[in-house]
């Protein structure tokens, strides 16, 4: 798994390659998390479009750096869950907690319409 950070306006969008399934590298999703929370970064977009699976594991992780945003307030969005990471999202009842968008731009602008 690899992740590439960029950030864009006051939100940062994290781009996943790979599988999600657990060990060293989701680990490293969740500290990457972390340091943008500890740099004042409190909106975050997590780009799936090129994650090829994702596990049970990699559903934990997301749910916890859902946690540690939500604990300093902040906001996590979904972009671009394939077909299979949907209906894991469904399937898990994860939905209830992420808001996804079918882009990234999507996702974007969805934070500058909760400002209005």
């Amino acid at each position: 798994m690899y992740i590439r950070e960029s950030i864009k306006r006051d939100i940062a969008v994290l781009t996943i390659t790979g599988h999600m399934m657990g060990g060293p590298e989701c680990y490293s999703l969740h500290e990457k998390m972390k340091s943008l929370l500890a740099d004042g970064i409190r909106k975050i977009v997590v780009d799936l479009k090129k994650v090829k699976w994702m596990n049970s594991s990699g559903l934990g992780t997301l749910m916890s750096c859902w946690g540690a945003v939500c604990i300093k307030h902040g906001v996590l969005k979904l972009a671009n869950p394939t077909e299979k990471i949907q209906s894991l999202l469904v399937i898990s009842r994860m939905l209830e907690f992420f808001e996804t968008y079918n882009s990234v731009d999507r996702a974007l602008s969805s934070f500058q319409k909760r400002l209005n």
